[in-house]
């Protein structure tokens, strides 16, 4: 079971807090360091001091760190036209050796679209799946080639498909609750399907439609990496769990129910109950970016107990 850190940076960060946190991770031991790709802060904080744009921090993060992976839950499709996007991908994946994943989703928070002047489509899926085969289409184009895409809502003519990445494949990655055309979006175009903030039964049932339409689409069942991501407020006693939880503003017995929390012991043991079911990563949602001890208690007492 890998162990990924989360980042939501738009509740208020810095870029020198996320720089702190993915070293931590990086040090720690932890596979990846991942962030959202959000400009409005959710709930009752402030956002301080404003957001940060997840591409042009992953490009920083890139040459300040040298082993963990990097990459978005997800990057939103309404933020970016999709042949920018496989350029600047492309490119952070080159400034860090090869080490980026994209995660790539519709876009749904319209505040943050009317808050900086970004359209929000009502046919947003449509053009999901447009920007997962342009993108996937300009790597995959050998040098030398062009690339041509006619679509519904984007047109690509003659494009040269560069730059390519450091990588021969650059991880993507799909998501969601959708019961039908995102286990069909994850088949044809991902290497990983991600659940977010869900259950160990509904996990089930969504890694069961993801593997049979992989399979519809003449994949294996098992090519593509099932993962989750969940709220994590780990604590060496009770006192300790409940005041990480009320850092974040959350009830200890919510957390136990919806994420990972409680004891080292309790959140080793309901990791198990996801890796029962196929779930072969875990992306640990941390709120709270200043608090580095209870990434240094996880490494310590949670990641060592599953490696």
């Amino acid at each position: 079971m890998d162990l990924r850190i989360f980042t939501e940076p738009q509740q208020g960060a810095t870029y020198d807090t996320l720089l702190a946190v993915a070293k931590a991770t990086e040090d720690l031991g932890f596979d990846a360091f991942f962030r959202s790709d959000h400009y409005l802060h959710m709930g009752d904080v402030d956002g301080l001091p404003g957001p940060t744009d997840a591409w042009i921090t992953l490009a920083g993060l890139a040459r300040e760190t040298r082993r963990i992976r990097l990459g978005t839950l997800m990057t939103a499709a309404t933020f970016r036209l999709p042949g920018v996007l496989a350029v600047q991908v492309a490119q952070v994946d080159r400034m860090s050796g090869g080490r980026v994943e994209l995660g790539l989703g519709a876009g749904w928070f319209e505040a943050e679209h009317r808050a900086y002047g970004i359209p929000f489509p009502q046919d947003k899926f449509d053009r999901l799946e447009e920007q997962l085969a342009i993108v996937t289409g300009l790597w995959a184009t050998e040098a030398g080639k062009t690339f041509d895409f006619h679509g519904k809502h984007y047109e690509l003519v003659d494009s040269p498909a560069l730059p390519k990445p450091a990588q021969a494949k650059i991880p993507v990655l799909v998501g969601g609750h959708g019961p039908t055309r995102t286990p069909r979006l994850a088949a044809q175009y991902a290497d990983e399907f991600n659940i977010p903030f869900a259950s160990v039964e509904d996990s089930e049932r969504q890694f069961g439609r993801v593997r049979a339409a992989a399979e519809a689409a003449g994949r294996g069942a098992d090519d593509l990496i099932c993962s989750n991501a969940l709220v994590v407020c780990v604590g060496r006693d009770d006192a300790e769990v409940a005041r990480r939880a009320a850092a974040i503003g959350r009830e200890v017995d919510e957390l136990k129910a919806n994420g990972l929390a409680g004891s080292p012991a309790e959140v080793v043991d309901k990791i198990g109950r996801y890796a029962g079911i196929g779930s072969r990563r875990i992306y640990l949602q941390i709120l709270d970016l200043t608090d580095l001890d209870h990434l240094e208690l996880i490494s310590s007492q949670v990641q060592s107990q599953l490696s």
